[in-house]
């Protein structure tokens, strides 16, 4: 074996880990908490020793910004690159539509970015000036002329985030109490489906707009 293939092999196996660590970090944060999950739960959890937990990152600190980084990145993706000259209601469906499979799919994100929230963002805080704040400016930026060109009722555009964000990952936050209400177990296709289209329709229907014929015939 050359010298290259152990390196790379060796590469494979410390991003293996890593995901294993962080995957299980992900679960126990959002289940107990900041305070409640300790390292060698975590290491428990990923089946790997309690040493190679410490090994890949620092600190319980180290390993709880890790998570929050890999959920930032994957959380607040969508509305990139869209344009005064895109349609408002197709933008808007298909974001909405992401958010909701993010909420159906990775429930335990959502739960630990709003217990982060919660606590007042200390990990988050940079973030949130740095990043989320320019994101946000510029998404207003579009919707504004969306509005100013007659495309979609006049509303708060920020508050049009804000409602998006709370009606999606309302499905995520309070999965359980979801799913007592509805006698189900868990989601299903079906309930993905469902709830992108009631979301959408009542946040469209809000802002002056209809869900798109052609996502509609693309459904059917």
């Amino acid at each position: 074996m050359t010298v290259d293939s152990r390196q790379s092999k060796k590469e494979v196996t410390r991003l293996k880990n890593e995901l294993r660590i962080l995957d299980a970090a992900e679960k126990l944060f959002s289940q107990a908490g900041y305070d409640g999950a300790s390292m060698s739960m975590i290491a428990k959890e990923a089946s790997v020793p309690k040493a190679n937990v410490l090994y890949y990152f620092k600190s319980k600190d180290n390993l709880y910004e890790a998570v929050i980084d890999r959920i930032v990145s994957t959380w607040n993706l969508g509305l990139d690159n869209i344009t005064p000259a895109h349609d408002p209601a197709e933008v808007l469906y298909n974001y909405i539509r992401a958010k909701v499979k993010l909420a159906i799919k990775q429930p335990m994100q959502s739960k630990l970015f709003a217990s982060e929230i919660i606590r007042g963002a200390p990990y988050l805080k940079d973030y949130l000036r740095v990043k989320a704040r320019p994101w946000l400016r510029d998404k207003v930026c579009v919707f504004e002329a969306w509005m100013q060109q007659g495309k979609m009722d006049t509303v708060d555009p920020n508050h049009l985030l804000f409602t998006i964000w709370s009606a999606t990952q309302y499905y995520a936050d309070f999965e359980a109490e979801v799913l007592l209400v509805m006698n189900k177990i868990e989601y299903e296709d079906a309930d993905f489906d469902a709830i992108t289209q009631s979301v959408a329709s009542i946040i469209l229907k809000g802002v002056g707009l209809t869900i798109p014929d052609s996502i509609k015939s693309g459904q059917s």
